[in-house]
This record gives C-alpha cells, sequence and structure tokens, in this order.
C-alpha cells in the first residue's frame, strides 16, 4: 500500500517542473523581442553609392584629347616614343577600387604641358552616412580650400562678355575729340588704362568659379605662377563630384620665355572639354 501512494507523488512531481520549465521558456522569448525604439531594427542602412569601380585612369583620356593639351606629343616623330607619351605614367595607389590616376608630360618648341587626372570613389563607413554624402563632404571642403571668389561663383560668360562690351564702348574716344579731351584724358578712358588686362590679370570671366551642368557639382581654379626663369606657367584645375566619385584635372603649361603667358580661356576651354568627356564616360 505505501508504494502505491509514493508513485503518484513523483508524478505529481514532474508534472509541476515541466509546467514552471514551459512558463520559463515563454519569458525569455518575450525578452529576447526587440525594443520599439531600436535603431539596428527599424532605420534602413544609408544607400550605397552608384558607383561600385573606377575607369582606368591612363585609359580614360582619348588620343584626341591628349593632342589638343598636349601638342608636343604630335611633334614626336619616333613612333614608339609617341606612343609612350599617349600611355602616361599611373599614378601609385594602394587601393585601386578607391582611387587611381595618370599623368602626362610632352614639351614642344612652344611649352612644357603637363596633364594629370585622378578618380576617387568615395564609401561612407558610417551605416547612417550614404556614399554619396561622404563624396559631397570631401569635395566641399576641396572646394571651400580653393577659396573661389564669390562675386565670380555667380557670374556668367555671357553677363560678363555685355558688361565688358558696354564698358569698351563707354571708354571708345570720339572721332573727333575737343580740346579739353585731348590735353586731360576722360575719366571712362583712365579707367579703362587701369584695367587693361595685363599678362598676370585675368578677365572676371576666366576667374576661379563654379561650374554648372558638369555632374553634380564642379568648379574651376585658374593659378598664374612665376617659376624660375621670365615664363609664367599657369595651372587650371576642374573637380567635379558625380555621385560617390570625384574626379580631379590638372592641366599646366610652362612657355619658353620668347613665347609668353599661356593663354587662360584657351587652356581653361581645354580642361573643361575633357571634364565633360569624363562626366560621359561615367554617365555610359
Amino acid at each position: 500500500m505505501q508504494r502505491k501512494a509514493y508513485v503518484p507523488g513523483i508524478a505529481a512531481l514532474l508534472a509541476a517542473l515541466l509546467a514552471g520549465c514551459t512558463g520559463g521558456s515563454g519569458s525569455n522569448s518575450r525578452a529576447a523581442d526587440p525594443k520599439p525604439g531600436d535603431v539596428s531594427v527599424n532605420t534602413p542602412a544609408a544607400q550605397p553609392g552608384k558607383y561600385r569601380t573606377l575607369p582606368e585612369a591612363c585609359a580614360a583620356v582619348s588620343h584626341d584629347s591628349l593632342d589638343s593639351l598636349l601638342p608636343g606629343i604630335k611633334q614626336i616623330t619616333d613612333q614608339d616614343q609617341r606612343d609612350t607619351a599617349y600611355e602616361g605614367q599611373a599614378t601609385l595607389t594602394y587601393d585601386t577600387d578607391r582611387r587611381v590616376g595618370c599623368g602626362w608630360k610632352v614639351e614642344s618648341t612652344a611649352a612644357t604641358d603637363h596633364l594629370s587626372v585622378d578618380f576617387e570613389r568615395v564609401v561612407s563607413y558610417d551605416n547612417t552616412v550614404s556614399d554619396d554624402s561622404r563624396a559631397e563632404d570631401i569635395y566641399a571642403t576641396e572646394e571651400t580650400a580653393a577659396n573661389l571668389p564669390e562675386a565670380s561663383a555667380s557670374a556668367t560668360p555671357s553677363d560678363t562678355a555685355s558688361a565688358t562690351g558696354s564698358a569698351t564702348a563707354t571708354a571708345t574716344p570720339s572721332a573727333t575729340p575737343s580740346t579739353s579731351a585731348s590735353s586731360t584724358p576722360s575719366a571712362s578712358t583712365t579707367s579703362s588704362a587701369s584695367t587693361s588686362a595685363g599678362p598676370s590679370q585675368t578677365p572676371a570671366d576666366l576667374q576661379p568659379r563654379k561650374l554648372s551642368g558638369l555632374g553634380d557639382e564642379a568648379f574651376l581654379d585658374d593659378k598664374l605662377n612665376s617659376g624660375s626663369s621670365t615664363a609664367q606657367q599657369r595651372t587650371v584645375t576642374v573637380v567635379f563630384r558625380t555621385s560617390n566619385v570625384i574626379v580631379r584635372i590638372e592641366y599646366a603649361e610652362q612657355p619658353t620665355p620668347s613665347t609668353g603667358t599661356p593663354d587662360s580661356e584657351e587652356m581653361q576651354d581645354k580642361a573643361r572639354n575633357l571634364a565633360q568627356k569624363l562626366v560621359d564616360r561615367f554617365n555610359d
């Protein structure tokens, strides 16, 4: 009779233990659920950039563009040397998925020309900041460092040309100047003489400025530096951003002493044309 009373007692104990384990499992399950305000669950990661690779820098500039930017190439008579000049020299980088570049240097009878292109693919390692946003920050820092004149940032070449034309018309003396005019220069004539562009003076429409219609944002810088000789080297820089890629173009010319100062408008046009071709390459 004692054995029959003992067995039901063990069964009751086992049933109680099973009930306790089942209740504990449900409690732990509820505790593991994410909190309503958990950022890692409810906030999507920032979008990656449009571009995952970069072009081969030395092949990104066509022979036609190099002929225009580096006229000395056409003066190279040896075919092997000319081919080498076209190839350029790759910039040393440690991660070609993130940054590549290439440079060219060619001498001609009139000047020595330098060209370099640099491609940087920006990647944000912050899940809350997109690649494009990070690229915008880097580009903004470079534009600020260029210290662009505020007035020229919003000026357009057509507006400046119109203003220049009006000023020139005002300063033009009449066909039969009066005696007083011939003996005493007028205010407009004096102003015209004092503002005539010298070798180191850049017209307003060619000043460093922001550029429109070139990638997502772009700017141009133009510097004239005196070298060791009497000739002055001009360096034109164009920087633009397209999505998460920043492209930098540097075009410099050191003329021979007898050639004079490099033409700002011509160099800027060549650099901008190359920039537009590179933008089109990314959009293809």
